[in-house]
């Protein structure tokens, strides 16, 4: 009969155990835990202090930035490989969560404990690599999102989030209503479904009840 421990070292093969040394992958086996996480659950909110990280198998998890209105922008999306580098900040400094994170399908992951974050920043050198080259990303994104904001314009920047989106999600349909997508680029519903109708006129998308049709990404 196979065990958990049996399943979670076969679990990191596809991907982990390519960067992460025998023994770090050791550990991770013995003491993390699989969960598989539906779709448009909450993964962490703003405000929670965390008790594990994830290690990203599959799936994708959006993660939003709330302002003191209540009012989001989606940041980046976590995909397989991934894990929020700016959580690990939060559980070194026992600070509490500035992101929402949610999962936007199906999501497998392998959480490890915080108190291991610290330990094995000093222990294994591919566990620091990894930290830092996913601190590295996430500040990335974030400058996109940043400059997006700047200087894009919205219909552009509407085109990009629904062909970013539909690369994550694999399918060049979106099942997502326009108050979604108002919420994830921090504009009103209005807005969106006017500037849909123009991309649906340029060709660029076909709109559908609730679904989005991208075919040239």
């Amino acid at each position: 009969m196979t065990t958990d421990k049996e399943i979670i070292r076969e679990k990191l093969k596809d991907y982990y155990s390519l960067i992460f040394e025998k023994e770090l992958i050791d550990e991770i086996v013995n003491i993390g835990i699989l969960r598989t996480i539906k779709p448009n659950e909450l993964l962490i909110d703003i405000g929670d202090k965390m008790s594990h990280v994830p290690l990203i198998l599959c799936g994708a998890v959006k993660i939003i930035r709330e302002d003191k209105n209540g009012e989001e922008i989606a940041l980046y999306f976590l995909e397989k490989g991934d894990t929020c580098a700016i959580s690990f900040v939060n559980c070194i400094n026992r600070t509490k969560s500035m992101f929402r994170g949610i999962t936007e399908k199906e999501t497998e992951g392998i959480f490890v404990p915080v108190e291991r974050i610290e330990e094995w920043l000093v222990k294994y050198k591919s566990w620091r690599h990894f930290i830092i080259d996913s601190y590295h990303m996430r500040l990335i994104e974030m400058v996109e999102s940043i400059d997006s904001l700047a200087f894009m314009k919205l219909d552009d920047r509407l085109h990009k989030y629904l062909t970013d989106k539909v690369k994550i999600m694999n399918n060049n349909t979106l099942i997502i209503t326009h108050q979604e997508i108002a919420d994830d680029i921090h504009t009103s519903r209005v807005v969106v479904s006017r500037l849909l109708k123009i991309l649906e006129n340029e060709g660029k998308i076909k709109i559908r009840r609730n679904r989005i049709i991208i075919d040239n990404i």
